[in-house]
C-alpha cells in the first residue's frame, strides 16, 4: 500500500510547484530531493528546495508587453507557490522581478513541509520507477545514475548544455565615485543597477584579457556539448568579435555617466541580488575563465578595483531530453505513461518556464488521478504556448532549450507597431486564459 498518490523526483522550482498544485489538489504527495540525503549537485549550495543556482531574477515582470511578464500573471491566476515565495522575496531590479534568493528558497520549503498532503523525503533516486504515477523533475543537474536510467526509459540520448552561472560582488567594496546607480533610460525607480563604465581604450583591454584569460578545461564528456545563446560565457561572446559584448550585456545605450553627462563606450551592470541590497550579481558575465582570473580582470572594471566576490561565475553541465518527440501533450512520456517530465529536465529554459511546466504537469497529474481529463491551456497563453513548444511545436532534432518569447505563440494577423503587437499578444491570452479557466 503506497503512502503517497504521486511521487515527484526533484525539488526544484519545476517539482515544488508540482508538489503544491498536486497537495492542494487534495492528493497525498512524496517528494524525494536528494540534496540533504548526503548528495549534493555541482552548482547547488544547500539542501532548501527551490534555490536559484543562476542569476536571481524572474526577468520581466511586465505583464502588458512581455512574454515573461505574461507567464507571471498566468502563474498568479493559478495560485503558483513560486510567483507567490517570489513576490514575497521581491528585490528592487526596474520593471523585472528580482528576489531575495535565500528568503525566496526559505520560503517554498517552509510552504512545502508544512503542508499536510506532502512527505518530503531526502532521498537519491537513481531508476525511474516501474510503476506508480511519478513526476521527474530532477533538473538540468539530473544524477548520472537516473540520467542513464531516463535515457534507457525513453530509448534516446538525453541532450546537454551548459549552463553558466555570474559572479557575485559585495557592495560595499564598489567604488562609487566612478560607478553610479542608474536604469538603462531612467526605467524603474533608476537606482535599480549601478553602472560601470568603461572608455574604448579600457574596453579594447578587458577584450583582449577575456580572449587570453586562463580557462577552465572542460571535461572529457563535457567538450562537444553546445551553449544555450541566453546563458552564453561573456569570453565565448568576446571571441564573437570586438563589438559583441557593446552590443550585448556591456551595452551602454540610455547610461549616462554623471561625470560626464554621456554615455560611456561601455558599460558593466550589476543587479541587486539579496534584499539588504549587500549582494550584487554582475549581469550577464556567466563565465568559465580560473577563478583567480576572475578576481584578476574583474577588478580591471572601474569601479571594481577593490572588489570583493560572495561568488565567482561558474558553468555547468545540462541534461534534458528531446521532449517534442518523446512526451504527449500533457508531458507523459509516450513509451511509459505513468511518467510525466516537468521543469528544465523537458527543455524549457529559465526559472519561471521550468515553475509553469511544473505548474502544468501537477495539474494534469491530479486530473488524471481524479479520473477526470483536463484540456491543455491554449496555445495562445504563455502557459500553453511553452508547452506546445515542448510537446510537440519544436523540431525534435535540433530541438534547444528556450525560454518564452512571443515567437512561440501563434502570430496575430492584425498589421501593428513593434509595441501595439505585443499588447495584442497579451490581450489575447488574457482573454483566453480566463476562457479555460472558466471551463
Amino acid at each position: 500500500m503506497h503512502d503517497h498518490d504521486i511521487h515527484i523526483i526533484g525539488g526544484g522550482l519545476a517539482g515544488s510547484e508540482a508538489a503544491w498544485q498536486l497537495a492542494n489538489a487534495g492528493l497525498r504527495v512524496r517528494l524525494s530531493e536528494m540534496r540533504g540525503s548526503g548528495s549534493m549537485t555541482p552548482a547547488h549550495q544547500s539542501d532548501r528546495l527551490a534555490e536559484l543556482v543562476c542569476s536571481n531574477s524572474f526577468r520581466s515582470d511586465d505583464a502588458e508587453s512581455n512574454a515573461v511578464g505574461l507567464l507571471h500573471a498566468e502563474m498568479r491566476a493559478l495560485n503558483s507557490l513560486i510567483m507567490r515565495e517570489g513576490d514575497k522575496a521581491r528585490v528592487p531590479a526596474g520593471s523585472a522581478l528580482a528576489v531575495d534568493r535565500d528568503g525566496f528558497a526559505d520560503g517554498v520549503t517552509a510552504a512545502l513541509e508544512a503542508h499536510p498532503n506532502i512527505m518530503l523525503v531526502r532521498e537519491k533516486v537513481e531508476a525511474v520507477p516501474d510503476s506508480g504515477a511519478t513526476i521527474i523533475a530532477t533538473g538540468p543537474l539530473t544524477a548520472p545514475e537516473l540520467a542513464e536510467s531516463i535515457g534507457a526509459s525513453t530509448g534516446a540520448d538525453s541532450l546537454a548544455f551548459f549552463d553558466a552561472i555570474a559572479p557575485i560582488v559585495y557592495h560595499d567594496s564598489i567604488d562609487f565615485d566612478i560607478a553610479w546607480f542608474q536604469s538603462r533610460w531612467n526605467k524603474g525607480d533608476g537606482k535599480d543597477y549601478i553602472n560601470c563604465p568603461m572608455d574604448k581604450e579600457q574596453y579594447l583591454a578587458f577584450h583582449q584579457a577575456l580572449l587570453d584569460g586562463e580557462k577552465t578545461e572542460f571535461r572529457e564528456w563535457e567538450k562537444d556539448t553546445p551553449y544555450f545563446e541566453g546563458c552564453m560565457p561573456i569570453e565565448v561572446m568576446a571571441e564573437r568579435g570586438v563589438d559583441t559584448l557593446r552590443y550585448g550585456p556591456m551595452k551602454p545605450v540610455g547610461l549616462d555617466d554623471p561625470r560626464t553627462g554621456r554615455w560611456p563606450y561601455a558599460v558593466v551592470q550589476l543587479r541587486q541580488d539579496n534584499a539588504s541590497g549587500s549582494l550584487w550579481n554582475i549581469v550577464g558575465f556567466q563565465t568559465k575563465l580560473k577563478y583567480a582570473e576572475q578576481v584578476r580582470l574583474f577588478r580591471t572594471i572601474p569601479g571594481l578595483e577593490n572588489a570583493e566576490f560572495a561568488r565567482l561565475g561558474g558553468l555547468h553541465r545540462n541534461t534534458f531530453i528531446r521532449s517534442p518527440e518523446l512526451l504527449d501533450p500533457t508531458l507523459r512520456l509516450k513509451v511509459r505513461p505513468h511518467i510525466r517530465f516537468a521543469g528544465q529536465i523537458t527543455g524549457c529554459e529559465g526559472y519561471i518556464e521550468s515553475a509553469a511546466v511544473g505548474l502544468l504537469a501537477g495539474r494534469f497529474a491530479a486530473a488524471e488521478f481524479r479520473g477526470e481529463s483536463m484540456t491543455p491551456p491554449p496555445v495562445t497563453t504563455a502557459l500553453g504556448a511553452l508547452l506546445g513548444h515542448i510537446t510537440g511545436g519544436a523540431e525534435a532534432d535540433s530541438y534547444q532549450p528556450m525560454n518564452i518569447n512571443f515567437g512561440l505563440f501563434p502570430p496575430i494577423e492584425q498589421r501593428a507597431k513593434k509595441a501595439e503587437r505585443k499588447k495584442l499578444y497579451t490581450a489575447r491570452a488574457r482573454e483566453a486564459l480566463s476562457d479555460w479557466m472558466a471551463l
